[in-house]
């Protein structure tokens, strides 16, 4: 077991590293995108300074980097704790890129991709709540803010009924309180009403 979940944290963090949001980007616009609005690699300041293409290569690029580690330990070793600590170990590569001097995105779509392998019938309710959020208030950090916690309590419920495995409620617990740290910027702004909207802020100097 203790190899398993060695290889899968070393597999699951270096592939979290790679800082495609920062790749991507400059492919499309020649510029570092953590120069500009919210000085992030993830999805959602892609789409502000790149546009939509380029962000759902980035979206499709983040989610796999949480569901491979995931699908390793899972199928490869047979081990859920296994396949739990690769998953939370490609969020923190995310959050913190040795490749990218350790300023990366804030972990949403990795950690989803990390429920997505772990359990994908639960992940479905992700972006169902996600679509509401987003719909209703086209403002993509109150998702996060909002959705994460939510998907990690029926995660957590799941484990308490019996359906899935306490590896992965622990794994839930440590990705959202991640995702909730790195929007604390995002909650000010919120709380002041100056969060920007999908399709603003992408021209402004990082704010964070």
């Amino acid at each position: 077991m203790i190899i398993a979940v060695v290889a899968c944290v070393a597999v699951g963090y270096f592939l979290g590293a790679v800082p495609w949001g920062l790749i991507v980007g400059y492919a499309f616009t020649g510029k570092d995108i953590r120069q500009f609005g919210s000085g992030k690699t993830g999805t959602t300041n892609v789409l502000r300074t790149a546009g939509r293409t380029a962000a759902v290569l980035v979206l499709v690029a983040d989610v796999a980097k949480g569901t491979i580690p995931a699908l390793i330990g899972r199928f490869v070793f047979d081990e859920p704790a296994a396949a739990a600590a690769g998953a939370g170990a490609a969020v923190t590569g995310h959050v913190w890129p040795v490749f990218a001097g350790f300023r990366g995105g804030r972990g949403v779509a990795t950690a989803f991709g990390g429920v997505l392998g772990l359990t994908p019938l639960l992940a479905l309710a992700f972006p169902l709540v996600a679509a509401v959020i987003v719909g209703s208030t086209r403002i993509v950090s109150l998702m996060s803010i909002l959705a994460a916690p939510i998907a990690a309590a029926i995660v957590v419920v799941a484990w308490m009924s019996g359906a899935t495995h306490g590896a992965y409620a622990l794994y839930a617990v440590f990705v959202v309180a991640i995702i909730e740290v790195m929007h604390i910027p995002n909650i000010r702004r919120l709380l002041a009403g100056t969060e920007p909207r999908i399709g603003q802020g992408g021209d402004r100097p990082a704010t964070g």
